[in-house]
């Protein structure tokens, strides 16, 4: 017989941020904890997901952005989740520790999929579902694009220096220590592809406030519904670096041109993109290599996700980059 798993304590840290929004203490259920501690929690006002923020991230300026935009967002009908105000009316709270809590609205369903895990369904059933997350992306940028942000509102920026500068926001990805000395001038000379083609984009590309991280886990799929969640790494960038995050998890998958062209057509129904569809594949492979630079300082150096990231970024720059 199988023991029943124990449950993951819970931190005194998850506790004291609990308090601030009078949880029940015994609904506490910790979700995950890598960039931020999440725990689900029952809130007087409903379900929630309480964060706690990863200190040295992001500022408290750029979490009141955030905050303030899904809030928007959220009064704007896009199915994203809503701020909800701690005790005092705040909506961060801080913790003995320096960290900052905040607590969302939960949003219902499962996870569109899990990266490395192929996508379920027929191809049939992949390219609708593809095609609603195009649409539900247009519509985020569109009523974005509507919007008058606050004064002071701060978000970090995805624009060619955040993606391919000197210091890019996720890391150097072509000076991963587990490159050898081949995958390090190839992926040098990729940095100089993207960069050639992202100022060619820039030039007529949309740019605006992004989600960032249009990955499975963070779509939730609720019957013929969708939402997004987890705006943590949100701000102002290229709006295909959000498809191209999408499909950078579909490269494996033997629909995977079907997905593309349904993710396009979905975003097309509510907004147009003209020559920009050509720039998927750049943004797609952009993606791969940002999510090297972002697992070199995060992840211990045996972890098999860098090798994993490597690859992708390495084999899809080959399939990418002219000749």
């Amino acid at each position: 017989m199988i023991p029943p798993e124990i449950p993951p304590e819970i931190p005194d840290e998850a506790r004291e941020a609990a308090a601030f929004w009078a949880a029940d203490q015994g609904s506490l259920r910790l979700i995950g904890d890598r960039e931020n501690m999440v725990l689900e929690a029952r809130l007087p006002a409903g379900r929630a997901a309480l964060r706690l923020h990863r200190q040295g991230y992001q500022t408290e300026a750029a979490i009141r952005s955030e905050l303030w935009w899904c809030g928007a967002l959220a009064d704007a009908g896009v199915p994203v989740p809503r701020p909800m105000p701690a005790r005092g009316g705040g909506l961060l709270a801080p913790l003995a520790s320096g960290r900052l809590a905040s607590a969302v609205a939960w949003r219902g369903g499962a996870s569109l999929g899990k990266a490395g895990v192929p996508l379920a369904g027929s191809r049939a059933e992949q390219t609708a579902l593809h095609h609603r997350l195009g649409a539900l992306v247009a519509g985020l940028h569109a009523a974005t694009d509507a919007l008058m942000l606050p004064e002071g509102f701060e978000r970090p920026r995805w624009d060619i220096d955040g993606l391919v500068g000197d210091t890019p926001f996720w890391g150097r990805f072509w000076e991963h220590p587990a490159l050898t000395a081949d995958e390090r001038a190839a992926l040098a000379d990729t940095r100089d592809w993207l960069q050639e083609t992202l100022t060619h984009h820039a030039a007529t590309g949309d740019f605006g406030l992004i989600h960032a991280d249009v990955l499975r886990e963070n779509v939730l799929v609720e019957g013929r519904n969708l939402s997004l969640i987890d705006f943590d790494d949100s701000g102002f960038g290229f709006r295909l670096y959000d498809l191209g995050t999408a499909m950078s998890q579909n490269l494996s998958e033997p629909n995977r041109d079907a997905i593309a062209e349904a993710l396009l057509d979905g975003y097309e129904s509510t907004r147009p993109l003209g020559a920009m569809r050509a720039a998927l594949p750049a943004f797609t492979l952009m993606r791969c290599c940002a999510s090297v630079g972002w697992a070199a300082p995060r992840l211990p150096a045996d972890d098999p996700t860098h090798r994993g990231y490597i690859d992708r970024a390495l084999a899809c720059a080959r399939a990418t980059l002219p000749g």
